[in-house]
């Protein structure tokens, strides 16, 4: 079976640093990619998300320069990015380098003295599968930055951190993000999901307890690449933006099931219907959580599955199967994560069925044609920090 491991590659990083600049680096950056749980395009409509951060993460070694240029490599692209600062905003950065280039522009204006700096990041995270490999990029050379100007990543700091990332997604990119992909990757918790309101930004960890439970929480990496740039993303978005502004309401957060009920248009009823309805389940799913009361978070992932496959359209065949073999082979829940129109599937799985989900997973796949998936397991993690380099 296919199981993608959260391998610690620290002396590989350090080593290819110093064969590609001709010197060590001397910090270390480190920060997660994501898997949500439940609150799948919530946070845009100022709703609840309920992910975890992964075990699998991006690091980014850096060294600040005296002369103000910039140098930013990849050991998956082959493709680099050298400038000057000013040279790191917006303006046609395209691919790996916009998103790290952007954070360095965005840290700027926030008014951090951002050095020059050579800076090379390796990446645990499968690219394009929906578990936020681009805002792992982001808080992996923010934190790096950080770490140049010996400023932890802690409190006010750490929501700077969460800002520049976003900003480097929004503005420098193009994707047009809602934020909890870059909240995740700074403010994860060991074992904890945590839960974030994007009405007044509040977040508090959530106990899983998965090990004392007899869980696991599998993601299965279907391999049908998405990008949030593309239209899909942007289109539910204005979708949602449009069902509000019918409504007379700020966001679809204020909106209530039977007032989207009530509008004429069937696409955008649908579509605020999911957003209204997936809200409701993220309450009831940290619930369940604290009860423990697996037949409610069972109910609540396969609900949430089919409004995204039915209301929001964003599911596709690949997933589709993932979800149902997972749950044919003994697992608890499942559902697809992130933003859809590909990417992975994450279910609630017994520990001792992991490999048992796993091959049935796969054995779906092949009787129906389709590439072979990855699977991980997601223990939750922590957020973003930076360690010097000794030596």
């Amino acid at each position: 079976m296919g199981m993608l491991e959260a391998e610690d590659r620290t002396d590989l990083l350090v080593a290819a640093f110093e064969r590609l600049t001709g010197a060590p680096p001397t910090v270390l950056g480190h920060a997660p990619g994501r898997v949500n749980l439940m609150g799948e395009h919530t946070d845009y409509n100022a709703g609840l998300v309920l992910p975890v951060a992964l075990p699998h993460g991006t690091r980014a070694a850096a060294r600040a320069r005296d002369d103000g240029r910039v140098r930013l490599l990849s050991l998956q692209q082959d493709d680099a990015f050298v400038g000057d600062l000013a040279d790191c905003g917006p303006g046609g950065h395209t691919g790996w380098a916009g998103y790290a280039a952007g954070v360095l522009w965005a840290l700027s204006r926030e008014g951090l003295p951002v050095p020059g700096v050579d800076l090379v990041v390796d990446s645990t995270v499968p690219l394009g599968a929906g578990l936020s490999s681009s805002a792992a990029l982001e808080c992996a050379v923010g934190a790096a930055v950080l770490g140049l100007l010996e400023r932890p990543v802690l409190g006010a700091t750490a929501d700077l951190l969460v800002r520049a990332g976003i900003a480097a997604e929004r503005e420098v990119v193009g994707a047009p993000t809602g934020g909890m992909d870059q909240a995740v990757s700074v403010h994860g918790t060991a074992d904890h999901a945590l839960l974030i309101d994007f009405e007044d930004e509040r977040r508090r960890s959530v106990p899983l307890q998965l090990a004392e439970r007899g869980l696991a929480l599998l993601v299965t990496d279907t391999r049908v690449s998405h990008a949030l740039v593309d239209g899909g993303y942007g289109s539910r978005r204005d979708d949602c933006e449009e069902a509000a502004r019918l409504l007379g309401v700020p966001s679809l957060r204020k909106a209530t099931l039977e007032q989207v009920e009530g509008l004429d248009d069937d696409r955008l009823r649908r579509r605020a219907r999911h957003v209204v309805t997936e809200i409701d389940r993220v309450t009831a799913t940290v619930a369940a959580l604290e009860t423990d009361d697996r037949d409610a978070l069972a109910r609540l992932t396969a609900d949430s599955h089919a409004s995204m496959r039915e209301d929001f359209e964003i599911s596709c065949p690949e997933l589709d199967a993932a979800v149902a073999a997972a749950v044919g082979a003994g697992a608890l829940g499942a559902r697809m994560t992130g933003g859809g129109f590909g990417g992975s599937a994450v279910a609630w799985v017994p520990a001792e069925g992991v490999e048992r989900v796993v091959t049935a997973i796969d054995d779906r796949f092949a009787r129906a044609g389709f590439r072979s998936p990855q699977h991980l397991l997601a223990t939750p993690s922590a957020g973003a920090a930076w360690t010097p380099v000794d030596g």
